[in-house]
């Protein structure tokens, strides 16, 4: 019997990084925004995600190296510069998505009420975030892995939670709450949904996590590219389902505190079985065992992807030894004291933010590099454009609502980027500014001893 994952398998993996922990990290935000057009937003944002998807399938049928962005990056481009910089770019994507799902992880430990609101004067949701990391750091040292067939078992069981909160949800405002549904329409003539859709999108780039693995996936690119059409549309459906509820059922708690949001509908829904507390809990729980799994598995899959850039060059050695069996532990570290540190001094509206920009910003290029190959006949050209485009259209509207919004995030935010873009250029131009330097030294000796 082969070890190698099916279809199912794959699917299974796309829909547990999609909806491992993204519903309950980003609803919040998303919600605050645009409110009950959330639909749209969430719909919005699987248009582009499916886009971007058809542009990484089509680019990994005609390369011949099997990889993912970097790879692709490497064949049709050719700069070692630019596709490390790509490399970098999700990496700290990775790492804004894990200080997203440890974030929500503290909120909902907290919520259930157990825990002291601080500790010593410190606000307990920062600790328990940080401490949730630390955890699944010692998991992955371990070589904790979750096997094929335990990740049909937890994502069925994840999915099935919110099917079943979606469909009581929905049975409540229809036959109990007497409250007409709203559905945004009036939301329709600004740019809210679609500022929306830009900071839901780090809740839709689980799939492409697949393109990493691909040597222990079964005909990989056939495998991979049913799985990526397959598991977008099923997430975008989940998401607009308990968003729409969550927005009708609970618009005053999303105002007070968003980010627990979905526990308060779970409550309010059972009510009327006499299970209101009892709603609350197995959401809360689901939550916790959500935002975990999906620490582990992406703290996982970051490692393994950054040990791929350790091999070609593409970061220090420092972060960790190539050639170690498994997951270097140096890089495991590392990533998860930068996640630590992310998790405790960002706001989730901040780190959703530059999560979804990394995101965005490799994805919006993956589609540009997919639609300069439209000349193939198996390429269409209008799909990747639509990627292409809409990436374009979310990065600044992202940049503006930061600006707008939250201006010391935006400065932030801001002023990470330009240091990271500094520091990469530093390393991987670091050959030619050691001979620039070597050259200009030779020249002042020259002058020195010419005088």
């Amino acid at each position: 019997m082969s070890d190698s994952l099916g279809l199912t398998e794959a699917v299974s993996i796309a829909l547990g990084g999609m909806i491992g922990g993204g519903i309950y990290a980003v609803l919040g935000v998303v919600a605050g925004i645009a409110t009950s057009a959330i639909w749209v937003a969430f719909l919005v944002a699987g248009v582009v995600a499916t886009s971007a998807g058809y542009s990484f399938n089509v680019l990994n049928r005609l390369t011949d190296n099997r990889g993912g962005s970097v790879t692709f990056v490497q064949c049709y481009v050719g700069n070692s510069t630019l596709a490390g910089m790509v490399g970098w770019t999700l990496l700290f994507g990775y790492v804004g998505s894990m200080a997203m799902y440890a974030f929500a992880f503290g909120e909902f430990t907290a919520a259930f009420g157990v825990v002291p609101t601080s500790v010593a004067g410190v606000p307990v949701r920062p600790l328990i975030s940080v401490v949730a990391v630390a955890g699944f750091v010692g998991l992955n040292l371990l070589g904790a892995r979750t096997t094929g067939a335990a990740e049909n078992v937890l994502v069925a069981l994840k999915i099935g939670i919110l099917v079943l909160f979606g469909i009581l949800g929905a049975v409540y405002a229809v036959g109990f709450s007497g409250v007409p549904l709203e559905y945004g329409v009036d939301r329709l003539e600004g740019v809210g949904p679609v500022v929306a859709a830009a900071i839901s999108f780090v809740a839709f780039q689980g799939w492409q996590l697949l393109y990493y693995d691909q040597e222990s996936i079964e005909d990989p690119v056939e495998t991979i590219r049913k799985a990526v059409y397959i598991s977008i549309p099923v997430a975008v459906a989940l998401y607009v389902l308990v968003g729409m509820v969550t927005v009708n059922l609970v618009p005053q708690a999303l105002e007070s505190h968003p980010h627990v949001a979905l526990k308060d509908a779970a409550s309010m829904m059972m009510e009327p079985y006499g299970l209101a507390r009892v709603g609350a809990v197995v959401l809360a729980l689901s939550a916790l065992f959500s935002t975990g799994s999906a620490i582990n598995a992406t703290l996982f899959s970051s490692a393994h992807f950054a040990k791929g850039l350790l091999s070609e060059d593409l970061l220090p050695d420092q972060i960790g030894d190539a050639s170690a069996d498994g997951v270097p532990e140096r890089t495991v570290l590392v990533l998860g004291a930068i996640t630590a540190a992310f998790t405790w001094y960002g706001s989730l509206g901040a780190i959703t933010s530059f999560a979804s920009l990394a995101f965005i910003l490799v994805f919006g290029s993956m589609s540009y590099l997919a639609f300069r190959r439209r000349d193939h006949d198996d390429v269409n050209g209008v799909v990747p454009a639509v990627g292409a485009v809409g990436a374009a259209a979310f990065f600044p509207l992202m940049l503006y609502n930061l600006y707008t919004r939250e201006p010391n995030t935006f400065y932030t935010v801001l002023g990470v980027a330009v240091v990271v873009v500094a520091v990469e250029l530093l390393y991987f131009e670091r050959d030619t500014l050691e001979a620039e330097v070597t050259e200009f030294e030779s020249d002042v000796r020259a002058a020195v001893e010419g005088d």
